[in-house]
């Protein structure tokens, strides 16, 4: 024992472990991670990882085993499991009460007595796997009510953070400490076989990945000879080098010192400037291209660049093809772009436009016009910053907005505030540091949460689960619009809804809105006394007053943020090769279907409260997602893998709005599809690729070559053809399905994770950890309305 003390009072001295810290209490007098910067609700829902050097030699080791596992097998299983969240959490269970006390029903209390997958399970195997699985879930719960989760997925985010802590000479602020090692880490397991890197963690190499990667590892210490680098050189080299990466790469590589300004198409900031009736006016941009390009049109009119230095000098010898730096035609390379990453070509009309702004540019830099816009767009940028208490809408524009800052005036406040605000995108798993889409998913996996656990059927044997859960979400709410003339800001209402992470993001979201709602209404179906008190009949109409708000007039369909500005025509000026339909905020099944399931159930609780409008609102909506349906009976699905996400939501938002199996055309080709890609052994799979192809491409299994489930795609199936009254028809396919979820329950009652299930913009896939609640959501729907019908 004393050998053991003393050797972990050496590792502490030189050692340590992560650890997540989240809410409250965790930022009290932190100023690192916090202190002082703004916040609505005293941080309620905010998740950010320290270094821990007091942790046991025992956690330590424990760690690096997780780390270690996942290198070994980093090339055939590329998704992280977040295993060093779990282990946390599972370390404080006990303390917590929380113990697990279930174990999953064995395999013989669900297998067919005949030997026939089809026939119904033992109820009592189905009580069990769900009972297991929620245990094991609140035990991951955080104390303020959210589930903490890993939101990575994109290899371009974290290139850009390093970039910009160089660019500011903050390196040891941002990236010191053990962030650094972390990092390389993260961007070194997640090199392909081939010595690239993907747009995403699973992804074929492309230009965008392997240049920004390359970049950043040289940025953090790595040596150009170094495996990780050379390969990625030579794997930039073999396909041309840096001029072909696509626009974003070519932006970073510019504000890094090693691009020319004038090998860039035009980002000029005069557009802010532009009257709005024009149709192409950047406030009508969706709003998450709108706030990347906004802070962009800022650094390039100011020609934003970074100070040179001996490594800025080497990578513009080793990002090229040409002899020397000066050998590059900027001209040619404006528009050139890897075929690896060509998602979406410039059309002629796009080329036409840059070349015409390449003209004027020149009359423009220094002039008092550019000076004039660029103050226009800073107002826009402190606007947004001041209103996200300075996270920002996304981690594109956060970075870039942190940049604005700095150039404008480096020892500024905005500047202060910003880089504590780093640590809400920054997560660590076992794969390492990453950098996520957005802050978190925290109330979008609440809120599906709390309805996966009263689907059960279980709510009265999980209440403080459940009222952790109905505090998070009250605390979440939007209470108020944005400050000032929300026209001359471009921002729609908000007060009342709900937004995809925390209230002091503060972005709302239409489908996040009508799923805060939808739980809200849930738990406000049961017992204070077991879930807390409700949320008010007032607050839940403000919320009512936005889902309507964002109801496009012209297609009856719901976008995310905003209404629809501008019609599609406008995405001929995307500028981004590798994303497609990013430009205007098009209406999707998704967001569509949420709110009028969230309408229909608000009004089925309280019919006198704006009855009509909600009435024209189901009637239009309704026809959208007829409209929108494909002729195979699916829907794409817009926001994750991909047509059974699309195709859940589509038949749950016309059930919702009155259709029944024998009545609805519309609704029996929704389920003839989801049927007929039921695999042979009952569940579904989908791979990323439908995203992309636009196309269903069964989920392979890489060793053996055959379709695979995926307990995902398979419980958004399951619920899908319970809710549409398959079990009425032929419930065999139900039990096959229910069947696959049980034998897929790990002996914790976990589920795996598995192959990456979110997406954006066609072409990127993000993370979530949807493994859990629908899960236990499909088996409580199975065992109520199959089995107990």
């Amino acid at each position: 024992d004393a050998v053991r003390r003393g050797a972990a009072d050496d590792a502490r001295g030189t050692r340590g472990m992560w650890r997540v810290a989240n809410s409250t209490a965790d930022f009290e007098d932190v100023d690192a991670y916090g202190g002082g910067i703004p916040t609505l609700n005293a941080h309620v829902g905010r998740q950010v990882w320290v270094w821990d050097d007091a942790a046991s030699v025992e956690d330590i080791a424990a760690q690096d085993a997780m780390r270690a596992a996942f290198t070994a097998t980093r090339l055939t299983r590329k998704h992280s499991s977040d295993e060093l969240l779990r282990a946390q959490y599972e370390a404080r269970r006990e303390a917590r009460g929380l113990s697990a006390k279930t174990r999953p029903p064995a395999r013989e209390a669900y297998a067919s007595g005949k030997g026939v997958d089809g026939d119904a399970i033992d109820a009592r195997a189905v009580e069990q796997a769900m009972r297991a699985g929620i245990e094991y879930y609140q035990g991951i719960q955080d104390d303020d009510g959210h589930w903490a989760s890993d939101y990575g997925g994109p290899m371009f985010l974290m290139p850009g953070l390093i970039i910009a802590a160089h660019v500011m000479g903050k390196e040891q602020e941002i990236l010191g400490g053990h962030r650094r090692e972390e990092m390389l880490r993260y961007l070194e397991n997640h090199t392909n076989e081939d010595g690239g890197v993907g747009l995403h963690i699973e992804g074929h190499s492309t230009m965008f990945g392997t240049v920004l990667t390359y970049v950043a590892l040289r940025l953090l210490g790595r040596s150009a000879e170094t495996p990780s680098c050379a390969k990625a050189r030579e794997w930039i080299l073999s396909r041309g080098g840096a001029t072909e990466v696509p626009s974003w790469g070519k932006f970073w590589l510019a504000i890094l010192g090693v691009y020319e300004w004038h090998g860039l198409n035009p980002v000029p900031p005069e557009c802010w400037l532009l009257p709005y009736w024009l149709p192409m006016h950047p406030g009508r941009y969706w709003c998450h291209c709108r706030m990347v390009y906004l802070p962009m049109s800022y650094l390039y009119g100011i020609r934003a660049t970074a100070k040179p230095s001996a490594l800025t000098d080497e990578l513009k010898l080793e990002l090229y093809v040409q002899k020397s730096y000066a050998d590059i035609d900027w001209n040619s390379a404006r528009n050139a772009c890897a075929k690896e990453d060509l998602y979406y070509p410039h059309p002629w009309i796009q080329d036409v436009v840059w070349a015409t702004l390449m003209k004027f540019e020149p009359l423009l830099v220094n002039s008092k016009l550019r000076k004039w816009a660029c103050e226009e767009a800073m107002k826009h940028i402190h606007y947004e910053d001041e209103n996200t208490r300075y996270v920002d809408i996304g981690p594109v524009n956060k970075v870039f907005n942190m940049l604005c800052c700095w150039f404008e005036n480096p020892d500024s406040s905005a500047v202060k505030k910003h880089i504590p605000r780093i640590a809400d995108y920054l997560w660590v798993a076992e794969d390492g540091m990453k950098m996520q889409g957005y802050n978190g998913s925290q109330l979008w996996d609440c809120a599906f949460a709390v309805q996966g656990i009263v689907a059960t059927g279980m709510a009265k044997d999980f209440g403080q689960c459940l009222k952790r859960a109905h505090d998070f979400i009250e605390k979440s709410q939007v209470r108020d619009d944005c400050p000032g003339d929300l026209s001359k800001w471009y921002r729609h209402i908000s007060k009342g809804a709900w937004p995809f992470s925390t209230r002091d993001h503060g972005w709302p979201i239409s489908d996040c809105s009508a799923e805060g709602l939808k739980a809200a209404l849930t738990l406000a179906s049961l017992d204070d006394d077991l879930v807390g008190a409700q949320i008010s009949v007032d607050r839940l109409a403000e919320c009512v007053n936005v889902i309507l708000s964002y109801q496009n007039k012209s297609s009856g369909g719901w976008a995310t943020y905003e209404n629809t500005r501008a019609g599609k025509w406008v995405e001929v000026l995307n500028p981004a090769e590798t994303f497609g339909d990013i430009m205007i905020d098009y209406p999707y099944v998704e967001c569509s279907s949420a709110s009028l399931q969230a309408l229909c159930r608000f009004s089925e609780r309280y019919p006198d409260v704006r009855a009509a409008d909600i009435a024209h609102a189901k009637k239009t909506g309704r026809q959208f997602l007829k409209n929108i349906q494909r002729d195979d009976g699916s829907w794409y699905g817009s926001w994750a893998v991909c047509f059974t996400y699309g195709t859940w939501f589509g038949v749950l938002g016309l059930i919702a709005t009155g259709s029944t199996y024998a009545t609805c055309p519309n609704l029996r080709k929704a389920c003839d599809f989801l049927l007929s890609k039921q695999q042979a052994e009952g569940g579904w799979g989908e791979s990323y690729l439908s995203c992309e192809k636009k196309t269903y491409h069964e989920l392979i299994d890489q060793q053996s070559g055959k379709p695979t489930a995926h307990v995902v795609n398979t419980a958004w199936s399951l619920l899908a053809l319970i809710t549409a009254g398959q079990a009425e028809r032929d419930a065999a396919p139900l039990h096959r399905a229910a069947r696959v979820l049980l034998s897929m329950q790990l002996p914790n009652g976990d589920w795996p994770q598995q192959t990456i299930m979110g997406q954006f913009n066609q072409n990127c896939m993000i993370s979530y950890r949807y493994h859990n609640s629908f899960t236990f959501w499909a088996l409580g729907e199975y065992r109520s309305k199959v089995l107990n019908a």
